[in-house]
Parts: C-alpha cells; structure tokens; sequence
C-alpha cells in the first residue's frame, strides 16, 4: 500500500518539461506540495498557474543543477 502524499512537499527537477513536467502535474493531482525546479522560468511560471488554477500549491525555484548554491536553494525553499 502506498503511502499518502497529502500535504507531503516534493521537489522536482526538470520540471519544465518532459517527464519532469508531467511528474509535477500527477503529484500536484493527488495532493502534494510541489517545488518546480528548472532552468526556463517561463514555463515554470505558466505550470504554476495551471497547479495553482486546479487548487494545488506549487512554487518555482530557478536552477541549474549543476550549480551548489542553486540546489542548496532548492532545499531552502523546499521549507515552506
């Protein structure tokens, strides 16, 4: 059985697109708190507006994952 993940924070990297984007979209529908982590902020933005638009909680944190101080960000803003 798994567990719920109502409420639970999750971070997602290349959330943007692709695999990533549709990772965030299944997450949010069953009631995660998603943390979108991704280069192109545009399409961060919009993603935000349609979690947000069906009632989800969502927040995106420009990265590069190849950079320390922009995961150490990540976690950071993980704690909402």
């Amino acid at each position: 059985m798994m567990n719920s993940i109502t409420e639970k924070v999750v971070v997602i990297t290349g959330a943007s697109s692709g695999l990533g984007e549709a990772t965030v979209r299944l997450l949010s529908e069953r009631g995660a708190k998603v943390v979108l982590a991704a280069r192109r902020a545009d399409r961060l933005e919009n993603l935000v507006k349609d979690i947000k638009k069906a009632g989800g909680e969502a927040l995106t944190v420009i990265t590069d994952v190849a950079k320390r101080d922009d995961m150490e960000n990540i976690i950071r803003s993980a704690e909402y």
